[in-house]
């Protein structure tokens, strides 16, 4: 069903009711937004790296109600809603904003297949900003706070013996009145502040599992030892044997068995490939559980062999290496938002199409910029080559400038509650991503956006996951921990700030604006850190900042973000709009030169 369609369906719906705060209806959309199944938008499988033979989509119109937080459930509903965008979105139908003091409740109903009948049933959540309540047939099942991370309820015990069930959602969102991260979610939109997102904004799904079933798994590679360390972490039973095999163009390369819940390394054949952006090898992993020499699990992932660290050159400065080699890491500051969807890509395609962008312009990275995508954003990362570098999102009524400081500045005086809750999200993150090879950066802050107890934070972070580099803070207040130490410069790249003990990174600059007529969020407000007329004119100026930069990463810098992938809102530096419909450059002359820089520390 196009989308076009979709829209005079929910005018009709939403005729008698007052709309207010609506932020996407009149703008612009990508032209993905004509491709949306309504029936099931999203109906991809959402969890590469646990992946079962069966699941259902539960994605679609779902009924709504935004009312005052003391009122309790709805006693009647307000419209439809597809999930799973938004509410503030115009993919969602409703564009409307939930306010502090209210909270928006979800409702549909549902069916289990008779084939999952004797089975345990999970309802998963891709992600919910930014606290959820969870009723099944009005039998509470679970909650969750945190607006990035996917969770699992097990709702077997609130299921009808037949016939239809009863799924009710209550979301409250205090955005950048509360303390949990937000990334770039304000009340007042405006200048680098964008839209808010409340409520569901991935996949609901669920699934049929045993009660014994594989909960996790947490694969670690060791290029120097040629091992791969496997983890399978189950729920229930005992006595379960987890058997793992590696597989390579459908035959086992290498395999291991262990008691679930302890971790065993599989050694690699000698001639295993390595995972890199020129070469993005994957190996396909499947993971048996085993309870009494009886198979009562199965899975299917994937993982890869490769290395991150820093080293000296022969020059003495401190490199950032991948599989043990220099290479110069280079890629668009990655906002992921987009006009009619918000924090939701409109369809898979319209995800994948931005990253695919960003390959073919010889990038060979992504800053994920104070948010985090759904799994399957990760998954094509993998496959395509692309490393990551990722953000945890800020919060806590960040920013706040004064504080910014180039070393030992001033921080954030967060409550216990916050940092607690900043901890578990970020523990959250790190977690759910773990296992996704490309993931080669850990940011615990950008800038002095809620930045606390930086050196702790920084340590924690790199003792929690040794695997991965960690960059303290993007341009933030820099303290002599971590693997890099991260400068911001705009427009043109250039250096402030060295530090001869660890790898000099510029996680930001650029900015070069260009406005596109009729692909602008705001055609009376739009800015850019410079703003030139023409893509020539765009790509000269662009050259000459990475000409600059290739004489940089002699000297000084080991890696660079270009600020950005694409328009977002009334900014208008992206290298194409925001409905990725112009794109602001010479593609052929930004390839050139970007593959230049990326091998100017001469990698084989």
């Amino acid at each position: 069903m196009i989308y076009s369609k979709i829209r005079l369906a929910v005018v009709a719906i939403l005729s008698t009711l007052v709309l207010t705060d609506a932020y996407a209806g009149d703008k612009i959309q990508s032209r993905w937004a004509d491709e949306i199944d309504t029936a099931q938008p999203w109906n991809v499988y959402p969890r590469p790296m646990l992946e079962r033979d069966n699941w259902k989509n539960l994605n679609g119109y779902w009924q709504y109600a935004i009312v005052p937080q003391k009122a309790g459930l709805p006693t009647e509903w307000q419209g439809d809603i597809l999930v799973p965008y938004a509410v503030e979105s115009s993919l969602s139908g409703v564009e409307r904003r939930v306010r502090d003091n209210e909270a928006l409740w979800y409702n549909r109903t549902f069916t289990v297949p008779s084939s999952w009948k004797g089975q345990d049933i999970m309802l998963n959540f891709g992600a919910v900003d930014w606290s959820c309540e969870v009723w099944v047939n009005d039998i509470k099942v679970g909650s969750h706070k945190g607006g990035y991370t996917p969770f699992s309820l097990n709702i077997t015990p609130a299921l009808n013996n037949k016939g239809e069930n009863t799924l009710t959602v209550r979301v409250t969102d205090p955005t950048d009145h509360g303390y949990q991260p937000r990334g770039k979610q304000v009340n007042r939109p405006g200048g680098i502040w964008y839209t808010p997102v409340t409520g569901i904004w991935q996949t609901v799904w669920m699934e049929p599992v045993n009660k014994n079933h594989i909960a996790s798994i947490k694969t670690t590679p060791d290029i120097d030892r040629n091992v791969v360390k496997v983890e399978v972490n189950p729920v229930g039973g005992e006595n379960n044997i987890a058997q793992i095999a590696i597989i390579d163009n459908g035959q086992t390369i290498a395999s291991g068995k262990t008691v679930a819940g302890e971790p065993v390394e599989i050694h690699m054949p000698e001639n295993a490939h390595l995972w890199s952006p020129d070469s993005p090898y994957l190996y396909d992993m499947e993971i048996v559980l085993l309870e009494n020499g009886k198979v009562v699990d199965k899975v299917n992932s994937y993982t890869a062999l490769r290395k991150f660290s820093t080293a000296r050159d022969d020059k003495g400065i401190v490199r950032l290496q991948l599989n043990n080699k220099n290479l110069f890491q280079y890629g668009p500051l990655d906002q992921g938002w987009w006009p009619d969807g918000l924090y939701t890509a409109p369809t898979y395609e319209a995800m994948i199409y931005d990253i695919d962008k960003t390959k073919d312009w010889g990038f060979n990275m992504i800053r994920k910029h104070v948010k985090v995508e759904p799994e399957l954003w990760y998954a094509y990362c993998d496959r395509k080559g692309i490393l990551v570098w990722q953000d945890m999102p800020n919060g806590d009524n960040s920013p706040e400038w004064q504080a910014h400081q180039f070393f030992n500045g001033a921080e954030k005086q967060r409550s216990a509650e916050s940092e607690a809750n900043y901890r578990r999200e970020w523990k959250e993150i790190i977690d759910a991503n773990y296992n996704h090879p490309c993931i080669a950066t850990w940011i615990p802050f950008n800038e002095a956006w809620g930045q606390f107890k930086g050196p702790e934070i920084a340590e924690w972070t790199k003792s929690y996951d040794p695997s991965r580099l960690v960059n303290q803070s993007s341009g933030g207040n820099h303290y002599h921990v971590g693997d890099m130490i991260d400068t911001h410069h705009y427009p043109a790249p250039n250096v402030s700030v060295i530090d001869g003990a660890r790898a000099n990174v510029l996680g930001e600059f650029g900015g070069i604006g260009m406005v596109a007529e009729g692909h602008l969020w705001a055609p009376d407000r739009n800015w850019g850190y410079v703003q030139f007329n023409t893509p020539k004119q765009v790509t000269d100026e662009y050259e000459k900042y990475i000409r600059k930069l290739i004489d940089l990463a002699k000297s000084t810098y080991s890696a660079a973000v270009y600020t950005q992938t694409t328009d977002v809102e009334v900014e208008v530096n992206g290298l194409m709009t925001y409905d990725r419909e112009v794109i602001k450059i010479d593609e052929d002359r930004v390839r050139a030169i970007n593959q230049e820089l990326c091998n100017s520390l001469n990698v084989d």
